[in-house]
Order: structure tokens, then C-alpha cells, then sequence
């Protein structure tokens, strides 16, 4: 074995350490990231069991406020940093990932601790945490890092999305004229002759996104301008594209011409009279309303009967089927991270789909989704037939029989359709062959659930009735 080096700094002896921390991460002498991991997992047991201290199995706040808590405090810890560590985690990250998050699902199910992580995953709307870390440092790397994913992940280049602009446009003091925008209704300088009048818009239809305006002078329509943008831009874009090739024209507009730009989308005026606004076209915007007072902006109210405003609704309704292409403007925020998010979900249902655990559950939810079901504690008792039945004891060494104590093999399906104990929350029972298909209606029904609900919660007041004999 070679022996470190020695390090000294101003005479002091630097010592090594196996790990240190900076900037929130844990990076160890390995590199394989599970010593943050590991720390991290100890903050989230001190978090998990505060959270205890306000909320139980059955008192406390509610499931959907849990839930809250741990897409907004917990997972937010969990996932500090990931960009660096986990865009691909190893098999022993997946597992401590897992073992980290599963305490957290059993509090907000309320479910029984032998329940199979990956059902309780599909039942809350919860991505198995490695899998919502990779999503989010797929994200970083490509929108703010701006590092290309593998082709397997996407096609889409970082150049071809919008960026993020930061700091000033420009110097502080510069600032537009108190005249140039206005959030008032402009449709009274529409009759003035010694204005031209320009109407722009933005529309996204089913056939695509289009961008117009065209330009009123003395009550002659004089020119007018469309284009179609790419299908994944957004309104919002189309509206700010619009408005950016208008100012663009009207700079051009002979000195002595005073421009009134007309705009129905309030979001894209205040972004374009911002100097700090974060969007790129909306800074462009800004420098050639700065350069050029006596190009003015106004509001005009939407679907109202205004002439201009209608016409460029027209032409921007047209530019989504027959626009000249508009090459300019980049792909969104939301549409990559809509695009990614969607690789997330087709690796989720790939692992579900193919998994060894929560088959109960599959079959009654055989697709996976962000949105949580509407179920209660239980409900996913009942469901996952981990819960107070013999049959379940039994299977787990818990009981010697799997027995009820009215003479019947104690599974969920006995209780709900035989038990003479339950008499009053009984439903018909099905053929063998259908139970699965019988299991999800009454997962479907909310009154089938109720009955459910009606019978676990019996079961759990009377546990000495039902103890196994």
C-alpha cells in the first residue's frame, strides 16, 4: 500500500478525511455518492419522526396534507444537489433511495409496514425517489447546465431551448417613458389619424402555434405580418414573438410617425416593460421600446369587437396551418421538462409493469400516475389485503391459523362478502374466476368503498371478535 501524501498550508498539516461537505453535498473518497445519501436519510428519520409527532395512523392531519409535506419539505431535501449525484444512480443508491422514502409512503398511506413499497408508490402518485432525482438532474443538466442527455433520453439539443436571462438589461437609471405603456383600454387611439395603429397576437390551436400582427393607418389596413411557430412553443411565446417583430417594424417607421402597439395579453406587457424580466424576446423588447419613445404599448381587451384586435386574432388563427415557419423563438421550460417527465412516467410503468411486488395492486391499478388516488387508509388495507385478517397473520407468522373466528379462510374477500360478522356492509360475492375483475369496480366505486371502509374500521374497534381461534 502506498501511504498519502503529505499536505501542508502555511506551515499547517492538512489531514485526510474520508469525506467532506460543501455546499450541502457529502462527497466522499470514492465518489460513489452514498455517504450524502447516508446523511441525508439521517435528516429525513429526524424529519419523518417529527412528522410523527403530528400525525398517527388514523388522527392527525390529513393524507393529502402528509402528502404536501413530503413533495414540498422532504423530497425538496432529499433532492438537493442531485445534478451532481444522481443523473445515474447505482443499484446500492436505488435501494438506500428507497429505503429512505419508504417510511415516509407507510405514514401517508397509513398502510400495514409490510406493504410492498412499489404498491404504495402507484396508490400515492409518488415515482420511486431515484427515478424523481434523475428526472430532476436530467432537467438541470440540460436546461441550466447545458449538457446534452443520451439520445435515449431525448433528441432535444440544449441550444434549442429558451434560456434563462439573468441580471439587468440594462443600466438601472434607463428606464421607459411614463407615457410608452399602458394597462388601460387603448381602443381610443384607434380613431386618431396621426397614429398608426398596430394589433398584434398570438394563438395556439390544435393545428399549431402562430404569431401576427397587422398595422391601421388612416383606416387602411397597410401591412401585416404572420408565422407559425413551432408546435411545442407556448401562447404566451406566440404573444411575445408577435409583439417583438411589431416594435421591430414600427422602429423602422419613419421619425415624425408615433406607433401605438395594441395588445391583448397583459402578461406579455409586463414582462416586455421589465428591464430584469427573465425572458430573452421580452429584454429585446425592452431595448428597442427604450431606444424609441414615441413607439407606445396599450392594452386592448380581448374578443371585444375591436376591429384591429379581431383581424389579428384572424391571422394569428390562420399562421397556425399556413404561417411561414418562425425559427427564432426556442422551445420552452415546460415543454422539456414535460418531455422528461414523460420518460420518467414510461420508466416508472416499465418497473411497475414488470415488477415482483404489489401484484395485488397491479391488477386493480394496472397504470401508473403522478395523481394521487382518492383512497383512505382503509382502502389501501383492503386492497392490498395487508391488514387485520387471519389469512394475512398467518402468511406473515403473526398467527397460528388463518381461520376466522366464524369459521371461514379470513381473507379481505371474506369479510366483505361471507363473514357473518359483517353482515351489514356485505356485497355479492363473484365467481373465482372474476375476483380480480371484481376488485376493481369496488376500488372504482365510491360507495363499494365506503362499505370497505365500513368493515375495516369495525374490524379495527373489535379486534377481540376477530382474533383468529
Amino acid at each position: 500500500m502506498v501511504r498519502s501524501p503529505k499536505i501542508t498550508w502555511n506551515g499547517y498539516k492538512i489531514n485526510r478525511v474520508k469525506s467532506f461537505k460543501y455546499l450541502g453535498i457529502h462527497v466522499d473518497d470514492r465518489l460513489n455518492w452514498l455517504e450524502h445519501i447516508n446523511k441525508q436519510g439521517e435528516k429525513a428519520i429526524k424529519m419523518q419522526q417529527n412528522l410523527k409527532r403530528i400525525a398517527g395512523g388514523n388522527w392527525g392531519i390529513s393524507q393529502i396534507h402528509r402528502w404536501t409535506l413530503y413533495k414540498t419539505v422532504i423530497e425538496r431535501m432529499l433532492a438537493h444537489g442531485s445534478s451532481a449525484w444522481c443523473l445515474n444512480p447505482t443499484f446500492k443508491m436505488k435501494r438506500k433511495l428507497s429505503s429512505i422514502q419508504r417510511p415516509f409512503l407507510l405514514h401517508i398511506s397509513g398502510a400495514y409496514r409490510t406493504t410492498p413499497t412499489a404498491a404504495l408508490q402507484t396508490i400515492l402518485g409518488i415515482p420511486p425517489l431515484h427515478m424523481q432525482l434523475q428526472f430532476e438532474a436530467r432537467f438541470t443538466s440540460i436546461y441550466r447546465l447545458r449538457i446534452p442527455l443520451s439520445p435515449f433520453i431525448t433528441d432535444t439539443q440544449p441550444h434549442d431551448l429558451e434560456k434563462k436571462a439573468t441580471g439587468w438589461s440594462t443600466h438601472p437609471s434607463e428606464h421607459l417613458k411614463p407615457n410608452q405603456i399602458s394597462f388601460e383600454d387603448g381602443e381610443a387611439y384607434i380613431a386618431r389619424k396621426d397614429i398608426i395603429n398596430i394589433f398584434t397576437d398570438g394563438s395556439k390551436t390544435e393545428h399549431g402555434v402562430g404569431a401576427a400582427f397587422c398595422v391601421l393607418t388612416n383606416d387602411i389596413w397597410a401591412y401585416q405580418w404572420s408565422a407559425k411557430l413551432n408546435d411545442n412553443n407556448t401562447v404566451f411565446q406566440a404573444e411575445l414573438t408577435a409583439l417583438h417583430e411589431a416594435v421591430i417594424y414600427a422602429s423602422h417607421l419613419p421619425n415624425h410617425n408615433t406607433s401605438n402597439i395594441h395588445v391583448d395579453n397583459r402578461a406579455s406587457i409586463m414582462a416586455s416593460s421589465n428591464s430584469k424580466s427573465t425572458n430573452a424576446t421580452a429584454r429585446k423588447i425592452f431595448k428597442i421600446l427604450l431606444s424609441n419613445p414615441r413607439i407606445k404599448v396599450s392594452w386592448v381587451k380581448a374578443h371585444a369587437g375591436n376591429i384591429g384586435n379581431e383581424r389579428a386574432d384572424q391571422l394569428a388563427k390562420d399562421a397556425t396551418q399556413h404561417g411561414q415557419p418562425y425559427s427564432h423563438t426556442k422551445l420552452p421550460k415546460p415543454y422539456i421538462k414535460g418531455l422528461l417527465r414523460k420518460r420518467m412516467l414510461e420508466e416508472w410503468q416499465t418497473s411497475w409493469k414488470n415488477g415482483d411486488t404489489g401484484r395485488k395492486i397491479y391488477n386493480i391499478m394496472p397504470s401508473v400516475s403522478l395523481r394521487p388516488t382518492n383512497w383512505i387508509r382503509e382502502d389501501v388495507i383492503f386492497f392490498s389485503q395487508h391488514g387485520p385478517f387471519p389469512a394475512y397473520l398467518k402468511r406473515f407468522h403473526l398467527s397460528d391459523s388463518d381461520y376466522s373466528s366464524c369459521g371461514g379462510i379470513g381473507t379481505a374477500l371474506h369479510y366483505a362478502t361471507e363473514c357473518v360478522y359483517t353482515v351489514s356492509w356485505h356485497m355479492r360475492k363473484p365467481a373465482p374466476n372474476f375476483e380480480q375483475e371484481w376488485l376493481k369496480r369496488v376500488a372504482n366505486n365510491l360507495f363499494s368503498r365506503q362499505k370497505i371502509r365500513g368493515i375495516i374500521k369495525f374490524m379495527s374497534e373489535n379486534r377481540d371478535l376477530f382474533r383468529p381461534p
